[in-house]
């Protein structure tokens, strides 16, 4: 093998590496993602890069094609299928505009950007500017600013003397690191109940879930987290049962449910308390490929999860406004950055990863949220079914 091969090796498996350990489901190995850049300007071709960024990607998301695999009840071949197409924007992104000679910086900037909005970064995921949260915990948008530019400066030749700094950023903060706050009188509550959480819509799942609020809301305790997907398909039988169940306490619970019509679903979350229910939160971007299917409607179709991509970036809870993410949401970057920029007071991150078992997937989600919270210096509850 010649040299240059074995270089291009060495490349692509590190990169694997980076994306694997990075996104391990460990909020503290984040900065571990700021592998990539270094690795993408190392390279000498651009084929090179092609590969060093699928490494990277597809290490990120393996957990992928057993997660599919659990959700449609199938082989691995729909998963890999969904998880190769999942890495096409990343790849074309960062093949397209990595350059053998020239300024690397605004190229890498440009390809940071890309992937942080849609339409790429729809599928942005293990997106390397999650890990600020990690090196500048409070520091809100300078931190972020300073993630970028330290970014920036590891596709440059200088990159070593950047890296050191990081890493004293790093070692500092990992020093020192606290999780993020709950808020005083919430919490969120976690479930077990595998793949019947919102298929069973039985009375007496609902009676259950009432049981567990009521349990859940002593002491201080007056508000109620529960995951996406909780309470089913929203109806005015639901809304009745869930009212009638919470009058005379001074209980809110916000839960996950879908609000279904004749051209599709929503992914929301509702609120409700012994006073009356309202939607609260539209999912702005469900899963896509599962969920979210924006081809049917060209195809004179019917169906699938609406995107509400910009939509209610905050909403009023009490006296305060909360930040919410739904499953999705967590792993990329744009929906937090847009809800940060309303400065929000508390983040609610919900979801259903009963499909994920034997994968880090939920994992991710709960240290990429952590991340975000740290970074603006937010409190945050979370709420998973597993």
């Amino acid at each position: 093998m010649r040299p240059d091969q074995v270089r291009a090796t060495l490349l692509v498996a590190a990169s694997i590496i980076a994306g694997t350990v990075g996104w391990s489901g460990h909020v503290l190995l984040l900065p571990v993602a700021f592998t990539f850049p270094v690795l993408w300007a190392l390279v000498r071709t651009r084929l090179t890069a092609a590969f060093v960024s699928a490494g990277y990607f597809l290490a990120t998301s393996r957990g992928l094609p057993q997660g599919v695999a659990t959700f449609y009840s199938s082989d691995l071949w729909p998963g890999l299928l969904l998880w190769l197409c999942a890495s096409l924007s990343f790849v074309a992104v960062h093949t397209a505009l990595w350059t053998k000679v020239g300024p690397r910086p605004p190229r890498y900037l440009l390809a940071a950007v890309l992937m942080a909005i849609p339409p790429f970064g729809i599928t942005g995921w293990a997106h390397p500017i999650t890990a600020a949260g990690v090196l500048f915990p409070g520091w809100g948008w300078w931190g972020l600013a300073a993630t970028t530019a330290g970014l920036m400066g590891l596709v440059t030749r200088m990159w070593p003397a950047v890296a050191i700094a990081l890493l004293g950023f790093w070692s500092w903060s990992a020093a020192f690191w606290t999780e993020p706050t709950v808020p005083e009188a919430w919490q969120g509550v976690d479930l077990e109940l595998g793949a019947s959480l919102g298929r069973d819509t039985s009375m007496r799942r609902h009676r259950d879930l009432i049981a567990t609020v009521t349990e859940r809301a002593s002491g201080d305790i007056r508000h109620i987290v529960l995951p996406e997907s909780s309470l089913g398909f929203w109806t005015p039988t639901v809304e009745r049962f869930w009212v009638r169940a919470l009058l005379g306490t001074d209980i809110s619970v916000i839960a996950g449910a879908a609000v279904v019509d004749a051209g599709g679903y929503d992914n929301v979350l509702i609120a409700i308390s012994g006073d009356g229910a309202q939607l609260l939160y539209r999912e702005r971007m469900p899963v896509p490929g599962s969920m979210w299917q924006p081809w049917r409607p060209l195809l004179g179709q019917s169906g699938g999860a609406r995107a509400h991509l910009f939509a209610n970036p905050t909403v009023t809870v009490g006296n305060g406004r909360a930040a919410p993410l739904i499953c999705y949401e967590q792993l990329i970057a744009w929906p937090v950055l847009q809800s940060m920029f309303h400065d929000p007071d508390v983040i609610v991150a919900v979801g259903n990863g009963w499909w994920t078992k034997g994968t880090s997937i939920v994992a991710i989600q709960r240290a990429s949220t952590q991340a975000w919270a740290r970074l603006f210096a937010k409190p945050v509850i979370l709420s998973f079914n597993t």
